[in-house]
């Protein structure tokens, strides 16, 4: 079936045809307009004529009609359940209109309530992180580590310092060792002074 514009004109005339019962509600569909009652569609219009769902009696009267089809959308033989697409000249007959959708109303009233479908809940899990993401928030929660430890645990002795180095305390001092020579110091004689001793 061809994709065709509806006529602005038709909607006034659907909408005068369809019974008057409170349970009816109008949304928009197909570019035009569509009737619904107990959670089904049960009319609206389509190109330039109305479509209607019926019971399976029903459904053989309008197939008797000159132009009526079942109502295939695409046009691909995927039809629509139920459903009749009136001839275009039922839009000239607003009565021969509302006595079809007076039968799809009857039709759909009889069907069990259509429920709407829950509300898909969430399974609360939070989606896991990307690698790299994982990482920089993982570097970013370590504790910053201590002089002198490693990230084993263990501890490291601080570096020596020149002054303190072996090396440094036992270079002789070199005016020492000059007085030594020179005969104007005895070796030792600044150890004894400190202890007590006398020469």
């Amino acid at each position: 079936m061809a994709w065709v514009k509806i006529p602005a004109e038709h909607h006034p005339v659907f909408l005068a045809a369809l019974p008057r019962d409170r349970r009816i509600s109008t949304i928009q569909m197909f570019g035009g307009i569509a009737a619904r009652a107990n959670g089904y569609m049960f009319g609206g219009l389509f190109a330039r004529s109305a479509i209607v769902r019926l019971s399976a009696s029903d459904q053989r009267a309008a197939l008797t009609l000159d132009g009526a089809a079942p109502f295939d959308p695409m046009g691909n033989g995927r039809v629509m359940k139920d459903t009749i697409a009136l001839p275009e000249s039922v839009m000239e007959e607003p009565a021969e209109l509302g006595d079809w959708l007076a039968r799809a109303f009857a039709f759909i009233t009889t069907l069990p309530p259509k429920k709407k479908a829950p509300p898909k809940a969430t399974s609360g899990k939070t989606t896991p992180r990307s690698g790299a993401k994982a990482k920089a928030q993982a570097s970013r929660a370590k504790p910053a580590l201590r002089s002198g430890a490693t990230r084993s645990g263990a501890t490291t002795k601080p570096k020596a310092s020149p002054e303190n180095s072996p090396r440094r305390r036992g270079r002789r001092n070199p005016l020492a060792a000059l007085a030594v020579a020179s005969g104007t110091r005895q070796p030792g004689a600044h150890a004894r002074k400190r202890s007590g001793d006398s020469t």
